[in-house]
């Protein structure tokens, strides 16, 4: 059995009408094939064809078949390219299809689209060198605008890849998936590309540009992030040990009760990881977890990064693809290339997984394969994506100015029947404004206990735990750099509230915390809080007593400066003075004994003690 999609779509008439095509073939026997290649044959030979390349995609394990095949293209179309790889699954007109083995051609009319091939062996230790031979050859190569890859990256940490591939021109789009098996528990995979051969640890990358040859790529997961965010706090490759200093597993026991057993893939695949990476959320999935509560996961994980439980349901995942699937569709593409997570295969079923990709059949013929892991280039930053959809369009010639605009939405309301699920997003929306509230009230109950009512300064019992923390790392550090006191004590306070009443006393409290702040402004690693009464102290980090002495000026200055409508002006007393080897109550001896010389000595000036 085979069959075959030819697609002329939206050609420039100013171009000749010269535009990608596409032969899409199920293999089912050598006849079958060899009467498709004649065809085609046949139909590049009526017209102008600048580029022939085949794409395989293989459920079958067995190389020495796929080689046998290879053999037949050899012989019946020798200046086609090739290239392919094993598979979790195959996607023709958008859809999965139960064939073993399909292969695409898609052919190029414009003279100046070009396409090269590169084939390596592939492991972390030589990734760099791949790389590097890669970007020799895009250099001296300007007409490469695109990449497509594919490789066998099964245990395998990506981090070095990903990172000299970030170093590509700058122009340069990538994009592919990782090579795999129908069997999700198999590490068996494979590449491969015309006079190459197999690779169980390999990477083709195959080279598309020229002037006339265009691609747009975008990614789409659908899962949306929970609000609630954790700390990787451990993490080595692909083992998630710890978050916010906890067994890893203890986020999904805590919140989703969801726990070791046979179904925790399954499981979790509702709940994956949204890891935050720069600008882009990346998700990552538990894939088992271990004896000791640690996680396998999907990819690497980066130690200190941030991460967010995120969830999916069919409605939400399809709004996504709406949403972003318009992009594509205003791009005019003449063929679509996709790369699906075998993961999201495994969410949605064999029964419904077409969902999510057949739209895109209404724009161009789309076709691709599941992965293991995804990659794709944005912003010149090279991603390893899980659980995410890659899409990549391509055309050649200019957009044309007039057609009929594809309506995604439309194309997805015509085609999906089942019913909707939007319960998922209402209790989702419940949850998260009633943790909006919860949080805003525990960060309220955080900054009252830490922060005086009145002035809202540090109170006493924070800003005295930050001047004995900031003393303990400083002596850890050897006593490098300065740290210095400044304690103030507004004069002859008691008349003013015994004059005035202690809601101008308050005022005039007040009054000084503003001035605090603002002539601190700008100082670096500074510290206030209200020591007791009408007592302050500032904690400066990373001041000599110098810099402390004439900082304190300014604040007397500007204090005595203000006037006060029935108070009239009042004056400060203050005390400097700076850290040595010595303990927390000593120094805070020293700094009280500086303001009582200051009191002594007539008011309303600094005292520096040393």
């Amino acid at each position: 059995m085979y069959y075959h999609t030819v697609q002329k779509l939206w050609g420039n008439n100013r171009q000749e009408d010269k535009a990608v095509k596409q032969f899409q073939i199920l293999y089912d026997n050598d006849e079958g094939l060899m009467e498709k290649l004649e065809e085609i044959s046949r139909w590049r030979a009526s017209h102008s064809v600048s580029t022939a390349i085949f794409r395989i995609y293989s459920e079958d394990m067995d190389l020495s078949h796929l080689g046998h095949i290879c053999d037949i293209l050899d012989r019946g179309m020798p200046d086609a390219l090739y290239l392919g790889c094993t598979t979790n699954a195959n996607i023709i007109d958008g859809a999965l299809v139960n064939a073993k083995i399909i292969l695409t051609c898609t052919l190029f009319e414009y003279e100046t689209t070009r396409a090269h091939i590169l084939q390596f062996p592939f492991s972390e230790e030589n990734a760099a060198e791949d790389v590097a031979e890669l970007r020799r050859f895009c250099d001296g190569n300007p007409w490469v605008h695109a990449v497509e890859m594919h490789a066998t990256i099964m245990d395998m940490s990506m981090k070095v890849f990903c990172s000299e591939m970030s170093k590509l021109r700058k122009d340069i789009q990538v994009f592919g998936g990782g090579a795999f098996n129908p069997d999700m528990d198999d590490d068996t995979a494979a590449v491969f590309s015309k006079g190459n051969g197999f690779l169980e640890h390999g990477i083709v990358f195959l080279l598309l540009g020229g002037p006339d040859f265009h691609t747009y790529s975008t990614f789409i997961s659908g899962w949306k992030p929970l609000k609630r965010k954790f700390r990787v706090t451990r993490a080595d490759r692909e083992i998630l040990y710890e978050l916010d200093g906890k067994p890893a597993l203890d986020v999904y026991r805590r919140f989703l009760n969801i726990n070791k057993n046979d179904r925790f893939f399954s499981n979790t695949l509702e709940f994956p990881l949204f890891l935050e990476h720069g600008s882009v959320d990346i998700l990552r999935c538990p894939l088992a977890a271990n004896e000791d509560d640690s996680l396998v996961m999907s990819s690497d994980m980066e130690e200190d990064a941030i991460v967010r439980l995120a969830y999916g349901d069919p409605e939400t995942i399809l709004a996504s693809i709406r949403e972003d699937g318009q992009k594509i569709a205003d791009f005019q593409p003449q063929v679509i290339q996709t790369f699906s997570c075998a993961a999201r295969r495994a969410f949605w079923g064999d029964e419904n997984i077409s969902n999510e990709t057949v739209l895109f059949n209404r724009v161009a013929p789309t076709t691709g394969f599941y992965t293991h892991g995804e990659f794709l280039r944005i912003e010149g930053d090279m991603l390893n994506f899980n659980v995410t959809l890659v899409i990549v369009a391509m055309r050649e010639g200019d957009m044309p100015e007039a057609k009929a605009r594809v309506d995604v939405a439309k194309a997805q309301r015509d085609h999906d029947n089942d019913e909707k699920i939007p319960i998922i997003r209402r209790f989702v929306s419940f949850i998260e404004a009633s943790t909006a509230e919860l949080e805003e009230m525990n960060m309220k109950l955080a900054l009252s206990s830490v922060t005086d009512g009145l002035t809202g300064l540090y109170n006493r019992g924070e800003i005295e735990r930050q001047i004995r923390g900031t003393l303990e790392k400083w002596k850890k550090r050897g006593c490098q750099g300065n740290i210095s006191l400044i304690m103030l004590d507004i004069d002859n306070f008691k008349k003013v509230n015994d004059g005035y009443g202690h809601k101008e006393g308050d005022h005039v409290i007040q009054t000084l915390a503003d001035v605090l702040r603002k002539t601190t402004t700008g100082v670096h690693s500074c510290s206030i809080g209200r020591w007791g009464g009408e007592e302050f102290m500032v904690l400066l980090s990373d001041s000599s007593a110098d810099a402390a002495a004439a900082l304190a000026e300014t604040i007397r200055r500007e204090f005595a400066s203000v006037s006060y409508e029935t108070a009239g002006c009042q004056t400060v007393s203050i005390g400097v003075t700076q850290a040595g080897d010595e303990d927390a109550d000593a120094l805070y001896s020293r700094v009280d004994k500086a303001l009582y010389m200051a009191k002594a000595a007539g008011k309303d000036q600094v005292v520096r003690l040393d």
